[in-house]
């Protein structure tokens, strides 16, 4: 199932670090008029389907949204402006009819089938096929002919964030990766995509479907939800059951995070260090490594090596298969979990942090 790193991606994995910097493209780099004319269509109308699509409209292009019928997701696109039967669809078959571009923003899980179902008899010969997750293509998922540029466009950020410093005159930073060079133009056409997003504006960084899913998993896994999720519930369940009260602890481990984590993307760690307390400074350089150890960076790397040669990707395809029986389970323990009853309720007083629809 996993895709064997090609010579190039051998080579920059052992560099590690001893290369040249990241090849990075801006708007000059861009050029909206190769997709003049062309047909663009959004498969999803979610957090990246609405930012993007809305972005891509805006630089002027001929966009076409396919949602399901019924959903939060399609009453959205209604209310954004897109007409259905016109340039809003709920039949993702016939919207990618003769298209020429088709760009996937669907859960990792669904688009699969849709690609069997509904885009591969469907596709017309020559068009471009994009993501914004390598999942599908990294671990072959997705086969898509030989006569089609496949590329990446993976904005660095929620598709609220794409479309807030789109609409301010920003952008988002973003990847850009070709798997398939059909055309011989296929960074040329991706690159004027993330253009049309305004992601070029922030800048845009070349990887490679393969380091681009599989960094993210592991960013994912260790570090930015299983290894900080895990992280706050320790350090809640140490404090209450040592005897303090429950409502403190959450302000201590959960409540906080967001004012160090603001300051570390503001400036890096080194200015988070300046904004707090020596003591808090001197207790991360002395106790910190007695939390994340050497045994803590072992387990990272066995994780990544398990995204790697494709052992995570294909457990997860089976759960979704077999109807997401641990997931699930795992998801109503987490909602039952001490620190999110007590967070609701401390969080209610707090109406500046009510929750977004």
């Amino acid at each position: 199932m996993a895709k064997p790193l090609t010579k190039d991606e051998k080579s920059t994995a052992a560099s590690n670090g001893h290369r040249r910097a990241a090849r990075t493209f801006y708007d000059k780099d861009g050029d909206l008029k190769l997709l003049k004319g062309k047909r663009i269509v959004v498969l999803g109308y979610g957090s990246q389907g609405h930012g993007q699509a809305l972005n891509l409209k805006d630089s002027g292009l001929n966009v076409t949204v396919s949602v399901r019928p019924g959903g939060r997701g399609f009453q959205l696109a209604q209310r954004h402006g897109w007409t259905e039967g016109k340039d809003l669809f709920s039949d993702n078959a016939q919207a990618v009819r003769g298209a020429d571009w088709v760009h996937f923003l669907l859960p990792d899980e669904t688009q699969r089938e849709v690609w069997e179902k509904d885009v591969r008899p469907n596709i017309k010969k020559g068009a471009v096929i994009s993501f914004s997750h390598g999942f599908n293509i990294r671990y072959s998922q997705i086969a898509p002919p030989k006569e089609a540029d496949v590329v990446l466009v993976a904005p660095k950020g929620p598709g609220h964030l794409v479309r807030r410093t789109f609409t301010e005159g920003k952008g988002t930073p973003a990847l850009v990766a070709v798997e398939q060079d059909y055309s011989g133009r296929a960074l040329k056409l991706a690159l004027a995509f993330c253009k049309g997003i305004g992601a070029t504006r922030a800048g845009v960084i070349l990887t490679t479907f393969s380091e681009e899913t599989e960094t993210d998993n592991f960013g994912e896994q260790t570090v930015l939800c299983g290894g900080v999720v895990d992280l706050i519930k320790a350090g809640f369940e140490t404090l209450v059951e040592a005897g303090y009260q429950p409502e403190i602890a959450y302000f201590e481990c959960l409540h906080e995070l967001k004012l160090i984590t603001d300051l570390i993307q503001e400036g890096g760690i080194s200015w988070m260090n300046y904004s707090i307390s020596d003591t808090a400074e001197y207790g991360e350089y002395t106790r910190g490594p007695r939390i994340v150890t050497a045994e803590t960076k072992a387990a990272m790397k066995r994780v990544l090596s398990e995204i790697q040669s494709g052992q995570f990707a294909k457990e997860y395809i089976l759960e979704n298969r077999a109807g997401r029986p641990m997931f699930n389970s795992y998801r109503r323990a987490m909602e039952k979990h001490p620190i999110e009853v007590v967070g609701a309720r401390l969080r209610s007083m707090m109406p500046w942090l009510k929750r977004k629809e």
